[in-house]
This record gives structure tokens, C-alpha cells and sequence, in this order.
């Protein structure tokens, strides 16, 4: 029997392992920019052509490489920034694996121009598919350019299934920003297709927040500082009144390097306790600085799950710092014992007083005896007037006359499952009832039909938002005052898919430049809601979904929409209101669920509320 075991070929191994490093061009933003940063540059340029399929490049003033060091810089597990197992757990850089380059190298095609500071003469080399193409010595520019283009152009089926250009693009924004976030103290700058997305200049780290969020974040942070032998905690929280049900900024950072820690969101979100109402979620950025030998960072590919050796402390320790920081905000009620308005106690005089206040006499009867019985009176009650009282009204009970029995309307052909075609609530008894602000009952030939007003109104809503889009006949309603609203850069990659349905539905929006939007006109019938938010809620879901096109977007902007401007739980409804309410809902062509599957009407037959009486 042949033998059947055999090592792969190194182009092989590299595709191999370019699957778990290199998932998207975002992972090779990532890997080319935190390379950067650990060859000490001050000024990053990132440019993207075509989402990162057609083009990736990096150019940065770090320190370069020698021609030596550019050839082994794209073998396999070749690093400069370990040398052994004992340091993987004292790590002070970004990228230490020594994959990154060699998994790049082997799905594209890479150019490398790098010269070492002080030298005239530098290093151009070319690379594609693992395979060296040349490698000569060249005029360059101190520092290094990394060139990678035609990603996965060796691997078709990667290639077919990376998502659109602006989810790829929001991607390597979202990578891009956590970065800078980490490292205010570089200068960053973001282009795609020739155009500037963002320009970051040096700055503190209050600073680098506003300049990649807006400046109106400035307002909405708390800071947050605490010191231990453990850890030193860091950054900013938001205040409790600007929390958001989706899209929340929350980040992590330790030691300089991005990480996600769901045990640590719930110690920063139990710090919000009773503080916001259930459902959303604050923004935060918290920076962890702590002794590497007590945190592996290499449990994960993508280094972004880190394990703590101290996790329980820290937790302790996050929740009080989160606390302390919006106690002094004043979020938490405190009691002043310094404040200015104290409640005044006069002392007392009793030179001056003792004419004006006058102690309390106490008077008692001496001659009152509790066990003699002879003078006390016990009180009367005439038991039969009571039965008398309760004979008679009985009596005119018995001889009322009895209320005419109202029939129901005999509805056709009606069978179990509810018809919800516009000719059943012609024959609906109009009589209905609101029940704790949330129910509509009404009553049906088999039964009660109890409907969720605010899913009906959702139905209701989104069936006409659909209309208009597909007609392309939006109703708009022109604002005195244009309100702006600005988004980060993630957020401004959805605004082209949802453009045109956002104009068809009502909205009138003008583009003010560097990601700021003017909003001129909005749908008919929504003058009482926050056009910003409307906007807003849709961009997040949008995010939330992956931004995926054709008339799935149409579907998700009609549905939140709707959901945003449906009619609230809690509101009191008139009865005309309820009846308009079940006639539109009974009209559409689908009033058992909304268009996300939940259910609208509940029925209670009439053979159900019998056996409940048995």
C-alpha cells in the first residue's frame, strides 16, 4: 500500500492559511496599516480603489526594510518581533504572527517599494501568488508603499463571494477607524477612488473621538479614569440621555489593540442600570492598559478575542470607574452635603423664647377605671335595618326590566381562520375596546378579535411607504427650517443605496459635502416625528444587515420607517381612531403578521371563552 500522507506545496499552505488571516480587503487594511505602526510611522496614507478589489495601498514614513528584510518579510512565520514562545506574552506590537504578508502575497498580486531611513538607494519587489516576480534596488522614498492588488484573483470562489463594493468599503472604514482610534498620535488619512474619505492629523484622544465621529459627540462624553495594580482604565462614556437602540459606538481597547469582550460590555452596561430604559445601548470607548504577561492575544486569528487572566477584578473594577463617571455627571442622584440651599434650624433662646413658646399640658382623669364597665356604653347597631336595606334592593333588582339582547351579525361562509379581506370588516360589530394601551378587542361572529395596534399600524404604514416607492410617487412635506445631519464615514457608504427610495418615499435630501446631508422635505403625515432620527434608524439597519441590495433595502427602509412612525404602545385611542385603525388593517393584503413575521391578530373562539365558564 502506497503511502497517502504528503506536505503541501508552500503556495498551497499560504492559500490555506490566507483563509483564516485574510477573510476580506478589510483584513488586509488591517494587517498593512498595524505593520505600519510597528515600524514607528507618524503619517499613514490608505488608498482603496474599488472596494480593495482592485487596489490596496499602503504608504507610511516608518523606518523601511533592507533588501533582505523585504524578501523574508513574505516567507511563512518570518517576524522581527519574537523570537520566543516566552514572547507571546509580552507583547508590545500590533502583528507578530509573520502570516500576514505571506497570506497576502498568495491571493494577490504585491508590490513593495520600501528604503531604509537615511539611505539613498531602496528596494523594489514584486510578489504574486507566493511567487517571487523581481526584486532589484531602486530609487524609493523612505519608509515603505505596499501595493495589493487583484485580490483573490487565484482564488475565484473567495473572490465571488465577497459582498457588494460599499459593504466591502464600510468593512475597511470600520477596520480604519479602529485603528485611529487606538493611535491618535499618528496621523491617518483614508482615500477611495481618488476621493478623501478621512484626513485624521495628530491629536489627543478626546480629539481623535470628535474628528472620526463629529463634533457633535464632543457633548455626549464622560470621562472615565481609574488606577489599580491591575489595570489602568481609561476614556469615555457616554451620558445616559444620549443612549440609541442600534448603532451605538462601543469599543474596547487593551494595550493598544482593538478587542471584543461581551463579559465586559455587561459590566459597563450594569453600571447603566435603572439609568436608561430597557433596550438601548450608550456609546463608550475604553482603553485597557495592563501587564502583557497577564492577557493572551493569541487565542484568535484576527487577535481581536483576548483573554484575561484577572477577568472578575477587572469587571469590578470597570463597573465602579463607569459609575464613578456618571455620578460626577450628576446621572446618578447624589446628596449634596455642600450645596448652598440648606435647610436653616433656628436655634433656640429660652431667654428670648420663653414667653412666645409655651410647653404642652397633659391632662388626665384620675378617676377613670378601664375594668369598670358600669359607665361605658357600648354602641348600638340595628342589624335588621341592614337586612331590610339589602331585602329591598334586591327586590327592585327582580323587577327591572331586562335589557334587549343584541345580536351579532351573521357573517357568510366564516370559517376558523380568520379572513382578513376588506368584505369581513364590513360585517365586524363596530363595538371595540382598548386594553392597557397596546390591545384593540373587537368582536367577530367565532369569537374576540384581539389586535397589537402598534404591529397593525406597522402593517398598515409599511404596505403605503411600498406603494410609494414602486409608484415613485412620494408624498413630501417641505421643513421651514432644514435640520442637518452628519454621519460617520461607515454610515455615509449606505446613503447611495437608499437615495432614490428615500426621495420616492417623501424624504428631500442635499448633500452638504464631507458627509453632512440637509434634510429639506419629509413624508406627509410624519411632521411630528425627528426627521434625524427617521434617517438615522434606517442608515443602523441597514448596517445592522449588511446593506444587501435590490429590493431587499426597499423592503428594510419602508419596514423601519414604518416602526419608527407607527402608533406608539401606550396611547390612548379614540373609538373612531380604532375603528379606522381595524377597517385599514383588515383591508390589507396580508393583516395576520407584519412584514418582519410577527403576529398582528389573535383570535379567542367562542368555544374557548366557553370552556373558561365551565
Amino acid at each position: 500500500m502506497s503511502d497517502i500522507i504528503h506536505l503541501l506545496p508552500d503556495s498551497i499552505a499560504n492559500q490555506i492559511a490566507a483563509g483564516e488571516v485574510i477573510q476580506r480587503p478589510a483584513s488586509v487594511v488591517k494587517e498593512l496599516v498595524e505593520n505600519a505602526i510597528d515600524a514607528g510611522a507618524s503619517v499613514i496614507q490608505v488608498n482603496i480603489k474599488d472596494a480593495g478589489r482592485t487596489l490596496i495601498q499602503v504608504i507610511d514614513n516608518g523606518k523601511g526594510l533592507s533588501e533582505t528584510d523585504a524578501r523574508m518579510a513574505f516567507e511563512r512565520h518570518a517576524t522581527s518581533k519574537i523570537s520566543s514562545a516566552d514572547d507571546l506574552f509580552s507583547l508590545h506590537t500590533m502583528g507578530f504572527q509573520g502570516g500576514a504578508l505571506a497570506s497576502i502575497a498568495a491571493v494577490a498580486h504585491v508590490e513593495l517599494r520600501t528604503c531604509l531611513r537615511g539611505e539613498e538607494l531602496g528596494t523594489t519587489l514584486s510578489i504574486a501568488g507566493s511567487a517571487l516576480q523581481s526584486i532589484e534596488r531602486d530609487k524609493c522614498r523612505e519608509g515603505s508603499i505596499f501595493s495589493v492588488k487583484n485580490l483573490f484573483f487565484n482564488v475565484p470562489a473567495r473572490r465571488k463571494f465577497l459582498k457588494s463594493n460599499e459593504t466591502e468599503f464600510r468593512n475597511i472604514i470600520t477596520e480604519f477607524e479602529r485603528i485611529a482610534l487606538v493611535n491618535p498620535q499618528i496621523s491617518l488619512s483614508l482615500y477611495h477612488n481618488d476621493t478623501e474619505i478621512m484626513n485624521l492629523p495628530e491629536s489627543g484622544l478626546r480629539q481623535r473621538i470628535i474628528n472620526v465621529y463629529g463634533k457633535a459627540l464632543n457633548q455626549k462624553l464622560l470621562s472615565v479614569d481609574a488606577q489599580s495594580s491591575l489595570v489602568t482604565i481609561s476614556g469615555f462614556v457616554g451620558r445616559p440621555d444620549t443612549t440609541k437602540k442600534r448603532g451605538a459606538l462601543q469599543y474596547f481597547f487593551v494595550n493598544g489593540r482593538f478587542m471584543k469582550h461581551p463579559y465586559f460590555h455587561k459590566a459597563v452596561m450594569h453600571a447603566y442600570e435603572q439609568l436608561i430604559p430597557i433596550g438601548e445601548m450608550p456609546n463608550y470607548f475604553i482603553y485597557f492598559t495592563l501587564d502583557p504577561a497577564t492577557i493572551d492575544v493569541n487565542i484568535h486569528p484576527t487577535k481581536t478575542e483576548i483573554k484575561f487572566e484577572n477577568e472578575q477584578p477587572i469587571w469590578q473594577i470597570l463597573t465602579a470607574a463607569v459609575r464613578e463617571s456618571l455620578a460626577k455627571s450628576s446621572s446618578i442622584p447624589t446628596i449634596d452635603f455642600d450645596q448652598q440651599d440648606t435647610i436653616q434650624i433656628p436655634v433656640y433662646n429660652p431667654v428670648k423664647e420663653k414667653d412666645i413658646y409655651q410647653a404642652p399640658e397633659v391632662q388626665v382623669n384620675s378617676t377613670y377605671n378601664p375594668f369598670d364597665t358600669s359607665s361605658y356604653k357600648k354602641p348600638e347597631f340595628d342589624w335588621s335595618k341592614l337586612y331590610k336595606d339589602f331585602e329591598e334592593e334586591r327586590l327592585m333588582v327582580q323587577h327591572e326590566p331586562s335589557m334587549p339582547e343584541i345580536e351579532e351579525p351573521v357573517i357568510e361562509n366564516q370559517s376558523r381562520q380568520l379572513d382578513v379581506s376588506a368584505d369581513l370588516f364590513e360585517e365586524v360589530q363596530t363595538l371595540c375596546y382598548q386594553y392597557k394601551g397596546r390591545y384593540i378587542i373587537t368582536s367577530l361572529k367565532s369569537g374576540l378579535a384581539v389586535i397589537d395596534q402598534h404591529r397593525a399600524h406597522v402593517r398598515i404604514l409599511f404596505d403605503q411607504y411600498m406603494v410609494r416607492i414602486n409608484q415613485q410617487k412620494g408624498a413630501s412635506q417641505q421643513v421651514l427650517f432644514p435640520e442637518i445631519i452628519e454621519f460617520t464615514a461607515s454610515e455615509a457608504t449606505v446613503l447611495p443605496l437608499i437615495m432614490e427610495d428615500l426621495y420616492f418615499m417623501g424624504f428631500d435630501l442635499s448633500h452638504l459635502g464631507n458627509n453632512s446631508y440637509a434634510i429639506n422635505g419629509v413624508p406627509a403625515g410624519i411632521e411630528n416625528h425627528s426627521p434625524v432620527e427617521l434617517v438615522r434608524n434606517i442608515v443602523s439597519r441597514l448596517i445592522e444587515i449588511g446593506g444587501k441590495a435590490g429590493d431587499e433595502v426597499v423592503r428594510i427602509v419602508a419596514l423601519t420607517l414604518a416602526r419608527s412612525t407607527a402608533i406608539p404602545y401606550g396611547k390612548k385611542l379614540s373609538v373612531e381612531e380604532m375603528e379606522h385603525l381595524i377597517a385599514s388593517v383588515f383591508s390589507s393584503a396580508d393583516s395576520h403578521y407584519t412584514p418582519d413575521g410577527k403576529l398582528i391578530v389573535s383570535m379567542i373562539t367562542d368555544e374557548e371563552l366557553g370552556k373558561r365558564f365551565r
